[in-house]
C-alpha cells in the first residue's frame, strides 16, 4: 500500500512538471508560428459562388 502512495505522488509531481514546461514554452513563444504568415502571400484566394434566390429557397 505504501507503494501506492509514492506512486501517485511521483505521477502528480511529473504532471506538474509537464505542466510548468508547458507554460514556460507558452510564455517564451515556443508555440509562434513564423512559417506560415511568409507563404500565406502564395496561397489564392477562395472565389465564393454567391447563390441565387432560386438556389436559396430550394435547399
Amino acid at each position: 500500500m505504501n507503494i501506492l502512495y509514492f506512486l501517485v505522488g511521483c505521477s502528480i509531481l511529473m504532471a506538474l512538471i509537464f505542466l510548468g514546461a508547458f507554460f514556460w514554452a507558452y510564455k517564451t513563444g515556443q508555440n509562434d508560428d513564423v512559417h506560415t504568415p511568409g507563404i500565406r502571400m502564395l496561397f489564392d484566394d477562395e472565389v465564393v459562388a454567391e447563390k441565387s434566390e432560386e438556389d436559396h429557397f430550394s435547399s
